[in-house]
C-alpha cells in the first residue's frame, strides 16, 4: 500500500460544532456523522461517517425506501427536503410521516 495512506476515515475525530448527544447527528463543515459519544460544544468526539443508523427525522414527512436523505442542520434533523439541506444518504425503509426516527443509511459523501 502506498505510504500515504492515513486510515478508512469510516470514524473520524471530529469537533463538534454544538453539544451532540450520542447517537446523534451532526455536520461539520462538509463532514456529515454520528457521535459514538456525548459531547459538548467545541470539543473532540468520534463520528461514524458511514453505515445504517436511526436517526431524528422531520414529522409530517412520509419517506419512502431508497428515498434520498438531507441533514437539516438549522433543526438537526433528517429530511427529503433538498434545499438549502446537505444530502447524507438514503431511507433504508419506509417511515410514516408521524415517525420520528427514521433509518438512514448513511453514504459518507455529503453533498
Amino acid at each position: 500500500m502506498a505510504g500515504n495512506f492515513i486510515e478508512p476515515g469510516e470514524t473520524l475525530p471530529l469537533t463538534a460544532p454544538y453539544d451532540v448527544a450520542s447517537g446523534a447527528g451532526f455536520l461539520v463543515g462538509s463532514i456529515f456523522a454520528v457521535a459514538l459519544s456525548a459531547v459538548t460544544s467545541g470539543n473532540s468526539v468520534q463520528g461514524k461517517r458511514r453505515g445504517v443508523f436511526d436517526l431524528v427525522k422531520n414529522t409530517g414527512e412520509a419517506w419512502t425506501q431508497g428515498q434520498l436523505v438531507y441533514w437539516d442542520n438549522t433543526n438537526k434533523r433528517c429530511t427529503t427536503t433538498a434545499t438549502s439541506n446537505k444530502l447524507i444518504g438514503a431511507a433504508v425503509q419506509a417511515q410514516a410521516s408521524g415517525d420520528t426516527i427514521g433509518r438512514v443509511v448513511l453514504t459518507g459523501q455529503v453533498s
